[in-house]
């Protein structure tokens, strides 16, 4: 993939943080000379795949043991994806060096998308809906907290004056890459959003834009009133879990 204005170090610097923590068991994964360290649980061969993508300021040692456990109890098999840069990762994160990293994931798990759930938080938002765009054959899609406008969120911190760069061109770049209107227009299969109302980080409008953007013949809307950007889990837990568990059970389909 070509060089980006969008994966200059000022928003590197402004949107990824990354941690050294990492989970006990590592599945590594190779993108072009970059090495993932992810983490994949499988209690069941025949079942669904769910494929995480965390937020920028988490690792995938965030999430285990628990959300797998959760997942499998859910009949799920999960796999967490690790960023550049972050956790075991070799490389450095940047809003496009990252996008291609989906395709080398799905070829990892060497599974038909047919099988692959994808699962993306705030930031994670992103490389959940490019999976979703070039393999629209997977079983569903999941947003929490997600991003509508990439554009909106890349000039709340940093200016394209920061970037050597003028408005005119940083919107170019973003709408070539991030234009996830037409990729939820163009995304048919099942479609699960879920946003905190009071989410401080990212409003709420984003999880409504991107519900009104969607064509997905079976598409959800779940707005939770408590919590915010970072604890709608634990805020919402039981309407959480009601929310997921149905989404993900009418999709899983048997062999």
């Amino acid at each position: 993939m070509s060089t980006s204005i969008l994966d200059h170090p000022r928003i590197t610097r402004s949107y990824f943080f990354p941690r050294a923590d990492t989970p006990d068991t590592i599945t590594f994964v190779h993108s072009g000379e970059t090495r993932l360290a992810c983490a994949s649980y499988v209690h069941d061969p025949d079942a669904h795949t769910l494929v995480h993508f965390h937020g920028n300021g988490e690792v995938v040692a965030d999430y285990i043991p628990w959300m797998a456990d959760l997942l499998a109890g859910f009949g799920l098999n999960s796999f967490f994806v690790e960023y550049r840069g972050y956790g075991g990762s070799t490389g450095s994160p940047g809003l496009i060096n990252m996008l291609d990293d989906v395709d080398a994931v799905v070829d990892a798990l060497d599974q038909p998308p047919e099988r692959l759930f994808a699962f993306g938080r705030s930031v994670g938002s992103i490389y959940a809906l490019e999976l979703a765009h070039r393999h629209p054959q997977i079983a569903g899609l999941v947003l929490e907290s997600g991003i509508a406008d990439v554009l909106e969120r890349v000039l709340l911190r940093v200016s394209p004056s920061d970037l050597d760069s003028t408005f005119d061109e940083v919107q170019r770049e973003t709408q070539r890459y991030f234009d996830h209107e037409a990729k939820l227009a163009a995304f048919r299969k099942p479609l699960l959003i879920m946003h905190a109302l009071r989410d401080h980080l990212v409003d709420v409008s984003h999880a409504r834009r991107m519900h009104a953007w969607s064509r997905s013949y079976q598409k959800r809307l779940a707005i939770f009133e408590h919590g915010d950007h970072n604890s709608i889990f634990d805020a919402n837990r039981t309407e959480y879990l009601r929310a997921l568990r149905l989404f993900l059970s009418l999709h899983a389909r048997p062999r």
